[in-house]
């Protein structure tokens, strides 16, 4: 009787192992990278029934800094962020009047991204919907 009580102890520390470790690998994005040079870019635009709010992601998920961080928001409007470490995020705002299609980021050791910059979906009774 004691013995099938340790088996279910052992089960219960396993799952509660395992349970712990997808929650740690969850939370730690960014933090463990499979790649030198990598970066992620999140533009979001918000239409509302009066304005539109937009705001730009952008993480170093690499292992190693990137140089030479340049956002271009399309229409002429660039900014050049310089240096991010790794781990890095910065959330930024796009420049008034621009057109908030595509947003592309470019950096030193080959790094290009492209991005439409995305609407969340509309739930009833929020606000702008």
């Amino acid at each position: 009787m004691v013995s099938s009580y340790r088996f279910f102890i052992i089960i219960g520390i396993v799952v509660i192992v395992g349970i712990g470790g997808v929650i740690a690998l969850s939370l730690s994005k960014g933090m463990f990278s499979s790649q030198d040079y990598e970066i992620d870019v999140d533009p979001l635009k918000d239409p509302q029934n009066l304005f539109v709010t937009a705001r730009v992601m952008v993480q170093n998920t690499g292992a190693k800094p990137l140089t030479n961080v340049i956002i271009n928001y399309g229409n002429g409007d660039v900014l050049n962020l310089g240096i991010m470490t790794p781990g890095q995020k910065v959330i930024l705002s796009p420049p008034p009047d621009n057109p908030l299609q595509l947003v592309k980021v470019t950096a030193d050791n080959g790094i290009s991204v492209t991005k439409p910059y995305r609407v969340p979906p509309k739930m009833p009774g929020m606000m702008g919907s």
